[in-house]
Formats: C-alpha cells, sequence, structure tokens
C-alpha cells in the first residue's frame, strides 16, 4: 500500500474521519479527484504545500490526512506548473512515490487521485506545523512578491500593506479620489486625453465614486475617454450608473458602445 498525505481546512476533519475524502478538486484532465503528496522521510517535504494552500484555508488552519491506496491504484503524477499543458503523467500509486521520492527537487510535485478516498483508506488525520513549507513558488524566499492585480490575493493577511510599501505602476493602490478628481479638473473637459484615460484608470479600482462628477466625460470628444469612462464605472454600485451607461449604449462610436455591452455580460441583470 502507498501512503499520501492531503492537506485540507481543519473545518473538514470530522467529516473526512465519517466518511472520507470527497473527489472536490479538478485534476490536470478536468476529471474530479483528490490531490495529495507521497509521504517522504522528510517532514518538510512531505507537508511542502501547507503554507501555500493555508492562503487559501480556514481560520482554524489546515489538517494534515494520511490516506493508504493499493499499490496499482491510477493516478496521474507532475510539477503543478505543468498543469496547464495537461503534461501528467498517468501511473500508478506506488509509481508516483517511487519516481516523487527519486527527484532531487520535489517541491512542487503533486499526486492527482481522480476519485474520492474511502473512509477505509485513511489512515490518521493529525494537526500540523502552520509554518511548514513555500509560499507562491517553490524557491520564492528571497525574492520580492509581486503586487500586480493577478498575482495578489483580495483580503490576504497584510496584502494592502504589502501594496502600499510595495506599489504596482498599473495595479495600484489608487490613488485617493481626491487626488484623482483633481487630475480631472486640471484636465479639463476637453484636456489631455491620456491623462483624462490614465486617471479613469484609477476610478475603476473603486467600488463606488463620485458619479456626478465624472458624467461630463461622456460628451468628451476622445472615443477612448468615453471607453475609459464605461470602464471605470461599470461595476459601481453608485446611483446614476445604469443611466450613464444606458445613455453611452447610444454613443456614435462603435468601441464606446461595445464597452457598454461587454459591461452588460459581465453583470447580468
Amino acid at each position: 500500500m502507498a501512503m499520501f498525505v492531503h492537506l485540507t481546512p481543519a473545518a473538514n476533519a470530522a467529516r473526512i474521519r465519517k466518511s472520507g475524502i470527497r473527489a472536490a478538486s479538478r485534476g490536470p484532465d478536468g476529471d474530479r479527484g483528490l490531490f495529495c503528496f507521497p509521504v517522504l522521510p522528510s517532514y518538510t517535504l512531505t507537508h511542502q504545500w501547507l503554507r501555500e494552500l493555508a492562503r487559501h484555508g480556514g481560520p482554524r488552519g489546515l489538517v494534515a490526512v494520511h490516506l493508504r491506496l493499493p499499490d496499482d491504484e491510477p493516478v496521474t503524477v507532475g510539477h503543478y506548473s505543468n498543469r496547464p499543458e495537461r503534461s501528467h503523467t498517468l501511473t500508478t500509486a506506488s509509481e508516483a512515490v517511487r519516481r516523487v521520492a527519486a527527484l532531487e527537487d520535489p517541491r512542487g510535485w503533486e499526486v492527482f487521485v481522480p476519485r474520492a478516498a474511502t473512509r477505509a483508506e485513511i489512515h490518521r488525520v493529525h494537526t500540523v506545523r502552520q509554518v511548514t513549507g513555500w509560499r507562491y513558488f517553490p524557491g520564492s524566499n528571497g525574492t520580492a512578491p509581486c503586487t500586480c492585480y493577478g498575482c495578489r490575493v483580495r483580503g490576504e493577511y497584510g496584502s494592502q500593506r504589502l501594496r502600499r510599501r510595495r506599489p504596482h505602476p498599473l495595479d495600484g493602490p489608487a490613488p485617493a479620489p481626491s487626488v484623482l478628481l483633481g487630475r480631472i479638473a486640471e484636465a479639463g473637459t476637453l484636456g489631455d486625453a491620456a491623462q483624462l484615460c490614465a486617471t479613469l484608470h484609477w476610478f475603476g479600482f473603486r467600488r463606488r465614486g463620485p458619479i456626478d462628477q465624472l458624467a461630463h466625460l461622456a460628451d468628451h470628444p476622445d472615443a477612448d475617454v468615453r471607453v475609459a469612462l464605461v470602464e471605470a464605472v461599470a461595476r459601481w454600485r453608485t446611483p446614476g450608473v445604469d443611466e450613464l451607461l444606458t445613455r453611452l449604449s447610444e454613443d456614435p462610436d462603435e468601441d464606446v458602445r461595445e464597452a457598454v455591452d461587454f459591461t452588460d455580460r459581465l453583470n447580468p441583470a
């Protein structure tokens, strides 16, 4: 029997002891199952995924679930960075353990079992040290974290302080609304289009905004400014947004109308 460890929020521990592990994850090929990792002599390598998974875990931390699988159980094994290319290898559980144990650096590798784990296959459930493993990617220690919109995790502990310390040139944090309105006023109604678009870009990061102080830009002669206005206010929950978008949906420029149509698809009624 091959031994693997599956990391899961502590809130799931009681259910797993009672009925096993659900097939709640999507594998490299899109099938449902569960991710796990071979139990190796090294405690740190065995639980290497803990800190990364804990970024999205529960408030009570994660627990380790040891499960035994038949040696000939079909699984896939590979490095997590190969998921988009579907390059995980189909093999057996015992062979997956052998391959991972033979690697010089097994960090970032994973095993996917394309089914649920039964209660009888659960060997034990136990707590683990919550500071074990890597975050973001193996070897990230010493590398400055990226604060772009795609990399950051909304609501993550310390994320706001990190963004203020290392602001991203395109993804913020955004200047205060008073500063942005000052830039709009400096540019004027017929002002520099590039400056207005750059300012409206920052307004797009907000959930609400001064719609009454931006509505005049719907008459700007440059279509790029009107498109930027649509993109800035489309997700706002401020009264008056729907009326402004309805007005811009009849804009003579096709790009502006398409921008409004795209926001309607993103925010269906």
